[in-house]
């Protein structure tokens, strides 16, 4: 939910206040955060085994990629996401295009930063079809086209309304995405490895976006945004292409009848 609802309450800040305000409410939010998360109390994870040496969460984080290995279709669902985030995911171009492409229009920033969460949200809200959504991996694949898609429109149009729009469009396909990948990785994790592959989901979410903002960074100060974003949605585009040809298994993947 505060994935889906910062962004957005970012934009209205943005408008109101100005990046200030923003980043101060920001900062107060992780101070609050971390004062609540201090308090709780000690929750240690079962153990199938009580005389186990404990693991530390570096080594946890290690041992589920370990755990990644022989389990192609499972693997392929932090594959595919590394893919969308590292050559789409557009943030760190959005101050340039608010001062350039859309330097006319009233807040622009902070329509930018809402555009995603705006999709996201919408597609959270009306999400009850996917329970009736068995062929997993197929959706998966075309979620992240779309997204890739709607990157790439994002970067051809020069109108902010349409600017949203695709980013909106984008932002609800990554939530669909999300949602199964989720799914994905819940069925197939027995319980003793599913901190372990939650670790391994943290660094992939967390990371793949920074990748992509280094990516795109850098590929727009040696040619354009613009040229950054439609080669990265192409690139995603073709990336799912081959990755639906050269691993059937995860295109098939069936939730009523395969496992990861």
């Amino acid at each position: 939910a505060g994935v889906i609802i910062g962004p957005l309450l970012a934009g209205l800040l943005i408008e109101s206040g100005g990046l200030e305000w923003a980043y101060l409410i920001d900062a107060l939010g992780f101070a609050l955060a971390l004062f609540l998360l201090v308090r709780l109390p000690s929750m240690p994870p079962e153990r199938i085994d009580p005389d186990a040496a404990r693991v530390g969460p570096i080594r946890s984080v290690l041992n589920g990629f370990a755990f990644l290995r022989g389990r192609q279709i499972l693997l392929m669902t932090f594959v595919v996401d590394l893919i969308a985030m590292i050559f789409g995911m557009p943030r760190a171009l959005f101050p340039e295009l608010a001062a350039t492409t859309y330097s006319r229009s009233t807040n622009a920033l902070g329509w930018l930063f809402a555009g995603m969460a705006i999709g996201a949200l919408l597609a959270g809200l009306l999400s009850g079809w996917l329970s009736r959504v068995h062929k997993q991996g197929f959706v998966i694949l075309a979620s992240i086209v779309v997204w890739g898609g709607a990157i790439a429109m994002f970067g051809l149009t020069g109108s902010l309304p349409l600017a949203i729009f695709w980013l909106a469009v984008a932002g609800a396909a990554d939530m669909v995405s999300a949602v199964f990948r989720s799914s994905m990785l819940q069925t197939a994790a027995p319980d003793e490895m599913r901190g372990r592959m939650q670790g391994v989901f943290i660094v992939v979410v967390v990371g793949g976006p920074r990748l992509g903002d280094l990516r795109a960074g850098g590929m727009a100060a040696f040619s354009s945004p613009e040229v950054a974003l439609v080669s990265g949605g192409a690139i995603i585009i073709a990336a799912m292409l081959v990755v639906a040809l050269v691993v059937p298994s995860f295109r098939r993947y069936d939730a009523r009848v395969s496992t990861p």
